[in-house]
């Protein structure tokens, strides 16, 4: 379902049926994402936010590793000696920009977690709406192996999906968590034989394709603003949604069709 192109092999990208493919192509290195490689798939989820073309977006990779964490060997050098600031720059603009840039999507993400999801990787999964894993994944907060301190959004990301103590153990240990207790947890939407991933991922992400585009993108910012809100916010905020959503042509199809007795034909605006 991905086709590269000669500007940039190591980021696969396709639209296919209203379903933008955005595969990491580094299989030698189990998919450690460069910084030219973070650029790309920043651009391309940029890119599926503006065009109506796309309908939803899908996020996988090639080899055994769906992403085994952050190569920085590809960093644009700073050409100076390190000052305070410069890390915690580095990871505002890096690997912050990359979780937000798919938290932010306005289309529905799905992971097809194809293989090993380690450090930044595991929370690109994370950040997707729905998350489709091969029995073989596993996911690993790989960053106290190294004396590190969790970054791209895993301690703001893990509480909020399996509680604060779950996420301090897999934080604390950095042990492998395979695909089937990941689904246990919570952070696997569905786990399958790698064999039938991509077609699970094709399933899921035409379903999304065919459904109402703003409806989706509107109850995806919903759900992720309440997890910060109180009861009040999060109230006004859906009233507002559903009053923006109605302006739509979906919304009164689907209130049309509901009325008619047929099924509704959604064309994303």
């Amino acid at each position: 379902m991905s086709g590269g192109t000669e500007a940039d092999p190591t980021v696969l990208h396709a639209l296919d049926g209203g379903v933008s493919w955005i595969t990491l192509n580094r299989p030698e290195a189990m998919n450690a994402v460069t910084w030219d490689q973070r650029e790309r798939v920043i651009a391309l989820l940029a890119d599926a936010s503006a065009d109506p073309a796309v309908r939803a977006v899908v996020l996988t990779g090639t080899g055994r590793g769906f992403c085994a964490g952050a190569d920085l060997r590809g960093a644009p050098a700073a050409g100076r000696e390190r000052v305070p600031g410069d890390v915690a720059r580095t990871i505002r603009l890096g690997a912050q920009r990359l979780i937000a840039a798919v938290l932010d999507c306005e289309k529905p993400v799905i992971a097809a977690v194809n293989g090993t999801a380690a450090g930044i990787g595991a929370h690109l999964a994370f950040a997707c709406d729905l998350v489709l894993a091969a029995d073989t994944a596993r996911f690993i907060e790989v960053f106290v192996r190294r004396g590190l301190v969790p970054d791209g959004g895993g301690a703001y990301l893990l509480p909020r999906l399996v509680g604060p103590q779950r996420a301090k153990e897999l934080m604390f240990f950095g042990d492998a968590l395979g695909a089937a207790d990941a689904e246990r947890m919570g952070l696997v939407n569905r786990t399958v034989p790698a064999g039938e991933l991509e077609a699970l991922a094709e399933e899921w992400a035409g379903r999304l394709a065919e459904g109402p585009t703003r409806a989706l993108a509107l109850a995806k910012q919903l759900v992720n603003a309440s997890l910060d809100s109180d009861r009040a916010t999060a109230f006004a905020a859906e009233a507002a949604a559903q009053e923006i959503n109605m302006t739509t042509r979906d919304a009164n199809e689907g209130v049309a069709s509901f009325v008619e007795r047929r099924a509704p034909e959604y064309r994303g605006y």
